[in-house]
């Protein structure tokens, strides 16, 4: 029996990967933490991507598939190989409901110091909790970006929420108290 050849056509990949650049590009500049580092980032993923197109295969998770993408470039750059060595922290922020001008101030603060525990994180806590915080995937698709079972992607999950709460905790007690 004759298994059909479920490749896709070349001349979707513009309809499947544009729509993915804004998520590619804020994936990619969380994890270079550098502008120019992510536009290069992204620009190879899209050329690796257009390369390797004719062998996509459809029923696969395309979006899951560039990701996976942008993250095997960044591993393999510079910054990517420099920065896996890191070190490990958490977070937990203060909602607010009420929008007065103290509020709005300290939503701000909150999401700097957010911003910059994610930035302190080590890679594969920052890429794992951008993945499902950020850009809203499954453990199903994490799991695929990644490279690495859903369970893992559970307990890293785990870990890195704890890590960001713990370094969150530590900014706080270190920060001024009082606006």
């Amino acid at each position: 029996m004759e298994v059909p050849d479920q490749r896709v056509p070349a001349a979707t990949f513009e309809e499947l990967a544009l729509p993915l650049f804004e998520q590619l590009y804020n994936f990619a500049h969380w994890l270079a933490q550098d502008a120019s580092e992510a536009e290069d980032l992204v620009q190879e993923t899209y050329a690796k991507a257009l390369r390797a197109f004719s062998g996509f295969q459809l029923g696969t998770n395309f979006r899951a598939w560039m990701f996976r993408i942008l993250r095997n470039t960044f591993l393999t750059s510079r910054t990517g190989l420099k920065s896996t060595s890191a070190s490990e922290d958490e977070v937990e922020t203060i909602a607010s409901t009420a929008p007065n001008p103290e509020t709005v101030l300290l939503e701000r603060a909150d999401r700097e110091m957010v911003r910059q525990a994610l930035t302190e994180l080590p890679v594969p806590f920052r890429e794992i909790l951008l993945l499902c915080e950020v850009e809203e995937m499954s453990y199903e698709e994490i799991s695929q970006v990644l490279v690495i079972p859903v369970g893992t992607v559970m307990s890293r999950l785990h870990r890195a929420r704890k890590a960001l709460r713990a370094l969150m905790v530590e900014k706080f007690e270190g920060a001024p108290h009082g606006v």
